[in-house]
């Protein structure tokens, strides 16, 4: 066995006899005990390797390894040593509940690739020395004989060499939406893996029929062991969000650093003890750190988070919640999130004439059959019955209502022909009265199933036929007008309709019937060699849901592209991509669509340019989309991909933000996925981005709001040290004045409802800072004004006698009030208050009432005297330091109406 890993991946390609010699392994036996005990220790057990990941400790460390965090702790370590035990605590326990909350929200996602190997866990029968037996997958080497069967979970990944009607659902794997019909052949060295019909692979489900095959691969070794190290090897990326806080966080130490610097050297040139300066640059430092900024994302993001799971989107990492307002591309699975999942037949050909069927899904009661009429004035011709009986009638599937959801036990092409023939009148009646008395079971060499029926006493027993167009036609000798009376076959017409549902994506199946002795009993496939009557198509297709065509339509209108990454056929993803509005910007009817041999072709250079470009991708594997995603993220995208399947983890744990299906989708996506979607509708993404960009209008507005007090501290230090006199505020006040303010009134801003018009606007650009030249402009005029303020006042209480704690406390008031009046500013970057209404958030009312009542308490009780040396004052200075927020609030109004005046807003 020395050789088998240089041919590992094209067993496909080999005969069957030579992969056994290969493997040493025979057909007849299997293995003997002692060959399966030495390739187990030599291969290992049949089960994926957990990757050695961060242990709990570690992952919780990790939490405080953020710039922001460093700012907090420095601030709580200056407390510290400046003796405000109280104010120190406060902050470290902002710091803590910071990483507690962080550590809860990404804990599950080191659960990715256990959730994978608990995919594997299932048994096998398999044959050895002779003796079929059911052992533990785990036990399974390579060599095995192995046995399939419908209903087994395939535990290895293998080459068939016996089927007998063997279908395999690999939807997970692949994407491909209906179970593919398996063969023994051989196929070309180069086919793609969903089109390997010889093969199966671990993890996809058996849903019909029997098959044995050879184990070609083990755990790791096997496809699905694969996207395990895909996954493992994928990087988890920084959001927006947190890219742009980074940044922003080391800017601001470097700022505070030299400011605090310069703080000491000009305090020193003008002949101050080391002591006076360095407690300035203290309370200059202080005053500069945001220490609410940290407690204020983790809790706007949680207020989005809770918004959005009752949008039926659960957010699993609190930065994708704001991810997804910066979205350029969503990348979408096509099975199961664009599409139902449920096979449904669309269209039907009969006698020459066409019939649309109406509904999705397996619902009969939601839908019709409309067409032409036939002679006898109604739709429903005898033609189209006798096509939907053959549909129902040779069918081994059945269709239920379980908790008003109709579901399929069986093959979802059935479970497609038994609603339509629901759909048409035809029921458990038609079933009752046309017992059945023997089948001739799909076969792949053959392409159609036969069941024979009793057609009451003495009237002669009839075949119905379902299968390929081919097969059927070849042996048919006539077929069915629209009144159901057998006329000459036409073929060239049938191929016509054939092609014109094929370009649809319509997968197209026919129908026959031929007439049989009345004392028939059994039927074999050399009764069906020729004498049928052709009865007619019927054309199925997983279809759009529509409310997933509409979100399509809103994501394009906000700015964002959306693009299809699917394994299925290219015909049936381009059919389904014009259906729900995937236009290429330059066509409103051609769709280009690349397929995964193709990309496999291009360079690297030329993968991205592609990528950016085309709308549709079909055929990709595990490894493309990982690379897709690379690609548009290359090209400075921010990305969002969905899915469902084992075959879309790595990439949904690579993009920037993952979305996973919850009703459909696998564990192992789920882990993978940053955001879980538990209605599996893609239209909740689009609730999901336009709540996504709303936190993040709301943070803006908070950061825009919080730098002007962190600004006009610092600048009041600032003067206060260049112009040689007492500090106006001292680093106690500055800390009750940021976290007070902060989270009393800073925080009602996450409760900011979403502004009109927030889907109308373009994406943010990946690469914009999360403050513009305009609010930049903002944040420093109102810092000057602050200064203004405070300092003004300050000076003011000095020079008429006030007390030096009574002149303190009017500029801290200062500040406060100012802080208060411009809250209401910054409900709206852009829109007047007016506009909004003061009442429509009244987060914000509670919040300036309380602050108001706070700053009495801080004012006038004794112990809070005693803490923070502030003093009573009377009713002027309180009516000065109202004035003074009321004429900042009038001058950022009249800011903002001249910046939509010269519409640089």
């Amino acid at each position: 066995m020395e050789d088998v890993n240089l041919i590992a991946r094209h067993w496909h390609h080999l005969p069957i006899d030579e992969v056994a010699e290969l493997l040493e392994s025979d057909r007849e036996r299997g293995l003997d005990r002692f060959e399966v005990e030495h390739r187990l220790e030599a291969f290992g057990p049949n089960a994926i390797t957990a990757q050695k990941g961060q242990g709990p400790l570690i992952r919780f460390l990790l939490q405080f390894h953020q710039p922001l965090i460093y700012i907090l702790i420095v601030s709580g370590l200056v407390t510290a040593v400046l003796g405000e035990w109280v104010d120190s605590g406060v902050i470290f326990g902002v710091v803590l509940v910071n990483a507690v909350i962080g550590y809860l929200q990404e804990a599950k996602a080191v659960n990715a690739l256990a959730a994978l190997a608990r995919t594997m866990t299932t048994e096998a029968t398999v044959l050895r020395q002779g003796e079929k037996r059911r052992i533990p997958a785990t036990e399974l080497v390579v060599g095995d004989i192995v046995f399939l069967q419908s209903g087994d979970k395939v535990p290895a990944d293998m080459r068939l060499f016996q089927v007998r009607d063997l279908q395999i659902a690999e939807a997970a794997l692949t994407g491909e939406s209906a179970p593919v019909a398996k063969d023994h052949g051989l196929h070309g060295r180069d086919t793609v893996l969903a089109d390997r019909r010889n093969m199966a692979y671990a993890s996809t489900l058996v849903t019909y029929g029997q098959g044995w095959g050879i184990v070609t691969a083990t755990g790791d070794a096997t496809e699905v062991g694969r996207i395990s190290q895909l996954i493992s090897a994928a990087e988890a990326l920084a959001t927006p969000l947190t890219r742009k806080i980074s940044e922003f966080s080391n800017v601001l130490l470097y700022v505070i650093l030299g400011l605090a610097g310069l703080t000491i050297a000009v305090g020193l040139l003008r002949g101050q003890t080391f002591f006076e300066v360095f407690m300035a640059a203290v309370a200059l430092a202080v005053g500069a750190i945001p220490e609410g900024l940290p407690a204020a994302v983790t809790i706007t993001l949680a207020i989005g988070v809770s918004r959005m799971a009752q949008k039926r989107a659960i957010i699993r990492k609190l930065p994708a919640v704001e991810t997804l307002g910066s979205t350029t591309v969503i990348c979408t699975d096509k099975t199961g999130t664009l599409t139902e999942n449920q096979m449904t037949v669309q269209e039907i050909v009969v006698g020459g004439l066409v019939y649309t069927v109406s509904g999705t899904g397996y619902n009969p009661m939601q839908g019709r059959i409309d067409g032409p009429a036939a002679a006898s004035g109604t739709t429903t011709s005898p033609a189209l019955l006798e096509c939907l009986r053959a549909g129902l009638l040779c069918n081994d599937s059945r269709l239920g209502e379980e908790d008003g959801l109709w579901q399929v036990h069986g093959d979802p092409t059935e479970g497609a022909l038994l609603t339509s023939a629901r759909k048409g009148g035809l029921g458990q009646e038609t079933l009752a009265a046309s017992a059945r008395l023997d089948t001739v079971p799909f076969e792949s060499e053959h392409q159609y199933m036969a069941s024979l029926h009793d057609s009451g006493l003495g009237a002669p027993r009839l075949v119905y036929l379902k299968g390929a167009v081919e097969a059927l036609l070849a042996r048919c000798t006539s077929q069915l007008d629209a009144l159901g009376n057998p006329v000459p076959l036409v073929v060239v017409e049938i191929q016509a309709a054939v092609e014109s549902m094929a370009a649809k994506g319509l997968r197209v199946l026919a129908m026959a019937r031929k007439e049989m002795e009345p004392k028939t009993a059994s039927i074999h496939h050399g009764d069906l060699t020729t004498g049928l009557v052709f009865l007619g198509l019927q054309g199925m297709i997983d279809p759009p849901r529509p409310e997933a065509v509409a979100a399509v339509k809103i994501c394009q209108a906000a700015g964002i592209r959306v693009k299809m990454i699917t394994g299925d056929h290219p015909v049936t993803a381009a059919a389904i991509a014009r259906k729900v509005g995937l236009y290429n910007l330059g066509s409103a009817h051609i769709v280009p669509v690349l397929t995964g041999a193709e990309l496999e072709k291009l360079s690297d250079s030329e993968f991205i340019d592609r990528a950016e470009d085309t709308v549709v991708f079909a055929r990709a594997t595990p490894e493309q989309k990982l690379r897709l995603v690379e690609a548009l993220q290359v090209r400075g995208h921010v990305v969002a991909m969905t899915g469902d399947g084992v075959n879309d983890a790595p990439a949904l744990k690579r993009a920037d933000i993952g979305v996973a299906m919850g009703i459909t989708g696998t564990e192992v996506a789920k882990e993978a996925a940053d955001m879980i979607l538990t209605d599996d509708n893609f239209s909740s993404i689009e609730a999901a981005v336009e709540e996504g960009r709303g936190v993040f209008d709301n943070l803006t507005k908070f950061i825009a709001w919080t730098l002007p007090t962190n600004l006009g501290e610092g600048l009041v230090i600032l003067t206060a040290i260049f112009l040689g006199v007492t500090l106006p505020i001292l680093p106690v006040q500055i800390l009750w004045i940021n976290m007070t303010t902060a989270g009393f009134l800073g925080l009602a801003l996450a409760f900011e409802p979403k502004e009109p018009g927030i889907m109308l606007r373009p994406p943010r650009q990946p690469n914009a800072p999360i403050l513009t030249n305009t609010i930049i402009f903002r944040i420093t005029l109102v810092s000057l004004l602050m200064l203004a303020a405070a300092f003004g006042l300050f000076s003011w209480e000095l020079s008429v006698g006030a007390t030096l704690a009574e002149a303190r406390t009017a500029a801290v008031n200062a500040f406060v009030m100012v802080e208060l009046f411009y809250l209401f500013n910054c409900r709206s970057l852009e829109k007047s208050i007016f506009r909004l209404g003061f009442f429509s958030n009244p987060w914000v009312l509670a919040g300036a009432v309380t602050m108001i009542l706070l700053q009495v308490a801080y004012t006038y009780l004794p112990v809070m005297n005693r803490l923070f040396q502030s003093a009573p004052i009377d009713l002027g200075v309180w009516g000065r330091t109202a004035a003074a927020g009321l004429v900042v609030f009038v001058i950022i109004e009249i800011e903002k109406w001249f910046w939509k005046k010269t519409g640089k807003s």
